[in-house]
C-alpha cells in the first residue's frame, strides 16, 4: 500500500504524484492543508520531524525529502525507470533535476514567502518580483543547457527525473507571472508532458484538495 501525503499544489507533492504516475504505481492521496499548517501539527512531524510535504508512505514505512523518495522509488520500483541506463544520460538528468531542485525550491517554497510578507511587509507585487527574479537565475542557464544538448519533446526518449522536477516548477512559474517567450526548449518540453495521461492525472487541477475543483464537485 502506498500512500502519498501532500498538498495539491505544492512543487515537490507534484514531483512525486508525477514520478507514481509514471512508473504506473496505485496510491492513495491524503490530502495535507500547508494553508492551516496542518503540517506543523504533532500529527505530522511525528512522522516528519521537517513538517514538510511530500510524506510518501509505503507499507507503514514513512519516507521524507522528494528527492530522496524519488530515488528510492526508482530503486525499490524498476519498472519504467526515472533514471536512464546510460551512465552520462543519469549525469545530465540529475545535473538538471537538481538545479530546480536545489537553486530554486528553497528561496520560493512557501515559508519563505510568508517570512517575506510577515517578517518584512514585502507586497504581493514585490514577491512576485522576487519570485521571478530566482527563477530567471536558474531557468535562464537551464533553457541554455537545453539547447546546448539539443532536446526534443523530452531530455531523453521518455520523460523521467528532469520532467518530474521541471513541470511543477513551471507551473509554479506560470502562477508568478513569469514570461517563457524566451524558453523554447523549456516550453516544448512542458507541452509534450501535459499532453500524457500521468502529467495530467498528477496536475494540481486534477487534485481532490483543489478547492476549485471541489466547487466543481
Amino acid at each position: 500500500m502506498i500512500r502519498l501525503h501532500g498538498y495539491y499544489r505544492s512543487s515537490t507533492s507534484y514531483r512525486l504524484r508525477i514520478a507514481l504516475e509514471l512508473k504506473g504505481l496505485a496510491y492513495e492521496y491524503v490530502p495535507v492543508n500547508l494553508l492551516e499548517s496542518e503540517q506543523k501539527g504533532d500529527a505530522f512531524t511525528s512522522r516528519n520531524p521537517f513538517g514538510s510535504v511530500p510524506l510518501l508512505e509505503v507499507d507503514g514505512k514513512d519516507y521524507v525529502q522528494s528527492m530522496a523518495q524519488l530515488e528510492w522509488l526508482d530503486e525499490a520500483y524498476r519498472d519504467q525507470p526515472l533514471l536512464p541506463a546510460d551512465l552520462e544520460h543519469r549525469y545530465v538528468a540529475r545535473e538538471l533535476a537538481y538545479a530546480i531542485a536545489t537553486e530554486l525550491h528553497a528561496p520560493l517554497n512557501l515559508p519563505v514567502l510568508k517570512y517575506l510578507a510577515n517578517e518584512y511587509g514585502k507586497s504581493q507585487d514585490e514577491i512576485g518580483v522576487w519570485y521571478r527574479h530566482w527563477l530567471a537565475r536558474t531557468l535562464d542557464p537551464l533553457e541554455a543547457r537545453l539547447a546546448q544538448l539539443n532536446t526534443g519533446d523530452f531530455l531523453f526518449a521518455e520523460p523521467g527525473l528532469f520532467e518530474v522536477c521541471l513541470l511543477p516548477q513551471v507551473y509554479n512559474a506560470r502562477r508568478f507571472g513569469f514570461d517563457f517567450t524566451d524558453k523554447p526548449h523549456t516550453t516544448r518540453i512542458e507541452q509534450a508532458c501535459l499532453a500524457l495521461p500521468p502529467f495530467q492525472r498528477a496536475h494540481p487541477d486534477n487534485q481532490p484538495d483543489n478547492p476549485e475543483r471541489k466547487q466543481e464537485l
